[in-house]
């Protein structure tokens, strides 16, 4: 039956300390997410052990288990999330704000995880990396366990043949660890997430706590080798594994596995000799701040990754300092004052959860709906936040943009250029979001050219021609582009504008073939085509707010945009060698030199997120490029 492991606490720090090391950039721990797969065999080692002696003694009540986890789990987390709020709320722009807010609700119900799933889908993601309760995921699966074991273990405890329980456990372990590996290599970036895929770690745990005493005893020897080994699987996991690792899955297992035999060790054997050093009373203590530890270290990584500040060593190690005194704080005065409360079900749920959770609904309801940055954010940043916000070509050309997909709107509003009333554009610029953030761009060139180029633009969907459309299944994008077909069939040749995000399309070769088989068309017709390449992606949305961040260099370097060209580049190789009358416009070569490409130009910010040009940027971009390069619709 169970006992105080003092290192179970040693072994809790350890987890602790390779999440921390990993998160704060310490390249030598290229795995310490694996930290994370130790706490959940703990987590189920531990639990397991406290229901089977409170359901062998009579004693167990449903209520009190959940009251006490609230108790114990619930005061840090509305401690660190309020104050992470009050941080964030001066410097967290629009939707990254926002995220926040709803992340913060979904963490206090323990559904964080599913919603970064929905969110970001990739764990690993630069955006994510911003989030400063992305790490609550882990809290969100052991919520989902606490909800569901308890029942569970109650119903076999009472009803399950003694000597048929390790077995059918057994099977049911190896089902878990199986789904496992199998969503691993189907869905990754959600199975990361998933109690699912995370069960079999916790069983493991629980399988020790019900089943242990049936394992053989250890001798001195065995014990030692049996710690050790552990210990060297859970420290090699984290020094061998990276972020490109497929996990959990079979990966998982080696951190998993190591941890179990750490557990084992010291069953019956309190002299293990891993047992004794993660005994030892520093490490003892330190796993008693494990958990305030865990839930402090992320959010200050996350601001400095929202602030664009780099983790070199000496934000690195203040890092490590401030972790260690908010810990300390936070379980002297919070988790140990409540976690002994003597408060009924009732009253833990009501104060600790539902009030809470009606406050940061109504958080979450104001910025949506109400939130006014300009109480947020300091007067000299209003200006440059207007430019990046309220500079959106998609809102600013919405009934080009965002019209109807068929009857696709030719009013005054959505050309470009030259305007003249009544008069048919001398040209089209169609695409997605991404051709719709070069409106600024065509404008300018258009301008210049005394053409009218009329906008045609909508979200996700590229002018491919309607047959090729029909392999993405939407019938609307079909309807569209067999419409834009239409219209361009039966009417005079004129200058096609096509762009879109070339990265993201032309990664597949079927688009390859696609955007081949458009440009052939059009051709044909006797339209001119000319292709627009795209801006570069940002390394993040926060980047976009680069000037707000006080930051002195807002450049990125070259090699690192053209690197994000490749499949591009393949695709204009092929067009220029069977198509060389197509004519191609590079808005980089306005915005890069040979080293750096500029994200910033006459001091305003050229982008709204990570991948979009915001309009007075493209503009700004169109401009400087007929400075540097004269007007290339002059060449025919």
């Amino acid at each position: 039956m169970y006992k105080y492991r003092p290192d179970i606490d040693g072994l809790r720090f350890i987890a602790a300390a390779l999440v921390l090391l990993y998160h704060f950039q310490f390249s030598i721990i290229s795995g310490g997410y694996v930290g994370v797969d130790v706490f959940f065999v703990i987590t189920g080692f531990v639990m397991s052990n406290l229901l089977m002696k409170q359901l062998s003694a009579g004693t167990f009540l449903f209520s009190d288990f959940y009251s006490k986890r609230i108790k114990r789990l619930i005061p840090a987390l509305l401690l660190m999330s309020f104050v992470v709020f009050l941080l964030i709320s001066p410097i967290y722009m629009d939707e990254e704000y926002y995220i926040f807010s709803k992340s913060w609700l979904y963490s206090l119900i323990g559904y964080s995880n599913f919603y970064f799933i929905d969110e970001f889908a990739k764990y690993f993601s630069a955006d994510a990396a911003t989030q400063p309760l992305l790490h609550t995921w882990t809290l969100a699966v052991e919520f989902q366990f606490y909800f569901l074991w308890p029942p569970v273990l109650f119903l076999v405890y009472r009803y399950l043949n003694r000597s048929a329980a390790p077995w059918v456990f057994l099977v049911f372990w190896l089902a878990t660890f199986g789904y496992s590996i199998y969503r691993t290599d189907a869905a990754p970036d959600s199975a990361y997430f998933l109690l699912t895929t995370r069960l079999f770690e916790l069983l493991l745990g629980a399988g020790l706590a019900l089943f242990g005493n049936r394992l053989p005893r250890l001798n001195d020897q065995t014990s030692n080798a049996l710690s050790l080994a552990g210990l060297a699987l859970i420290i090699g996991s984290a020094l061998v594994l990276t972020k490109d690792s497929l996990f959990p899955g079979y990966n998982a297992l080696w951190p998993v596995l190591g941890t179990g035999l750490v557990i084992y060790s010291g069953l019956n054997n309190s002299n293990a000799l891993a047992g004794r050093l993660l005994g030892s009373a520093p490490l003892v203590y330190l796993g008693a701040l494990s958990y305030s530890l865990y839930l402090w270290h992320w959010p200050l990584v996350a601001i400095l990754n929202n602030q664009l500040i780099p983790l070199d060593l000496t934000n690195q190690l203040l890092l490590i300092a401030a972790s260690l005194v908010l810990s300390w704080f936070s379980y002297t005065f919070v988790e140990s004052k409540l976690r002994y409360k003597d408060w009924s079900l009732k009253k833990s749920f009501l104060l600790l959860l539902l009030l809470p959770a009606i406050v940061i609904w109504a958080v979450q309801v104001t910025i949506r709906v109400a939130d006014d940055i300009s109480f947020r954010i300091p007067q000299k940043n209003r200006e440059l936040y207007r430019v990046i916000n309220q500079q959106d070509a998609g809102d600013i050309f919405d009934p080009c943009f965002d019209g109807d997909a068929v009857s696709f709107d030719q009013g005054e509003h959505c050309l470009l250029g030259a305007k003249e009333s009544g008069k048919k554009p001398d040209a089209m610029l169609l695409g997605d979001s991404h051709a719709t953030a070069m409106a600024g761009f065509v404008e300018e060139l258009s301008k210049r050219q005394g053409i009218t180029t009329l906008l045609v633009t909508k979200a996700s969907s590229p002018f491919i021609l309607a047959e090729d459309t029909v392999a993405t299944g939407d019938e609307r994008k079909v309807k569209r582009n067999q419409a834009l077909q239409d219209y361009l069939d039966h009417g005079e040749p004129m200058t096609i504008f096509l762009s879109a995000w070339w990265t993201a399309y032309l990664a597949s070769d079927q688009y390859q073939g696609y955007f081949e088989n458009i440009v052939r068309w059009l051709l044909e017709r006797g339209h001119r085509v000319v292709v627009i390449e795209d801006a570069f992606r940002l390394p993040s949305n926060s980047f976009a707010y680069c000037l707000l961040k006080n930051q002195r260099d807002c450049t990125v370097p070259r090699a690192d945009v053209e690197s994000e060209q490749i499949n591009f580049y393949r695709f204009k190789e092929t067009i220029q060698a069977r198509y060389p009358q197509v004519d191609w416009i590079n808005p980089r070569s306005a915005m890069c030199n040979e080293e750096r490409c500029d994200t910033v130009l006459d001091g305003t910010p050229l982008y709204r997120d990570d991948n979009h040009l915001n309009y007075a940027g493209s503009k700004i971009i169109g401009r400087r490029f007929l400075e540097q390069f004269g007007n290339p619709l002059s060449a025919n």
